[in-house]
């Protein structure tokens, strides 16, 4: 029995030093991998890397990670808006890639597949309208002011219009989805506002209608849907043989 119960402390004492050695092992990995990933992506700040899985040291030695959770704040994306090149500030990037494998320096790492979120505000997603007075018609100029969340998933476009030099003393709201088409996000009016005065629906849709691409997105991460929240709208990206870094 005095054999047996020695054997038991070994045995905890052994498991707990494993566990001990394993924390480290994984928390060193994080770090590394998070200073690589900001080098690679050329990120203002150190991104949150969290290894899940247990235990990491086997994982480690088969060389791929089961899970590995990446959030990005304040990330700049290349865009494009009215023809022109443009950046467009990220909030918050969240991804989860699954089936990690790496090089035993970490100078390269792969996913097979990731998914995540990503939140661009209302007053950075305006800048891809129209915000300068457009002549709709003669004696109509209109120009979006202001986007917010207009319930049910839908954003309220405010559109600020001056007809016969007589600016309206309420923006219009009009009420918008919005998509993902060909990497971009997209807003379109549901239905057009009315001005009083005839004016074609093509023409309006120039000032309702507008759309910004978000690229250059880390890890070659795409865009997937698109909706609109109390604070932004909330876009899904997905992704597949994700090269990581390297």
């Amino acid at each position: 029995m005095r054999a047996l119960r020695i054997l038991l402390i070994v045995a905890v004492i052994l498991g707990g030093l494993f566990i001990a050695a394993d924390r480290l092992a994984v928390n060193f990995a994080e770090s590394e991998a998070a200073d690589r990933i900001r080098a690679n992506e050329g990120l203002e700040s150190t991104p949150d890397v969290s290894i899940n899985g247990f235990p990491f040291l086997t994982q480690l030695a088969g060389g791929t990670l089961d899970e590995v959770e990446i959030g990005i704040k304040d990330f700049d994306a290349s865009g494009r808006t009215g023809g022109a090149a443009s950046t467009i500030r990220i909030d918050a990037l969240t991804a989860r890639m699954s089936g990690v494998g790496f090089t035993g320096d970490f100078s390269s790492a792969t996913a097979d597949s990731a998914s995540g979120t990503a939140r661009v505000s209302y007053p950075e997603l305006l800048k891809a309208a129209r915000v300068e007075p457009v002549e709709l018609g003669p004696g109509v100029e209109a120009q979006v002011v202001g986007l917010s969340d207009g319930g049910n998933g839908k954003i309220k476009v405010a559109v600020e219009a001056t007809i016969m030099g007589r600016k309206l003393p309420q923006p219009i709201s009009v009420l918008s989805s919005a998509t993902v088409r060909d990497g971009q996000v997209k807003v379109d009016a549901d239905s057009l506002p009315d001005f009083g005065v005839p004016i074609a629906d093509d023409k309006i849709r120039e000032i309702t209608d507008f759309q910004q691409r978000i690229g250059d997105l880390p890890a070659g991460i795409e865009l997937d849907k698109v909706e609109a929240a109390p604070d932004g709208v909330d876009i899904t990206v997905k992704g597949s043989d994700i090269r990581l870094v390297g």
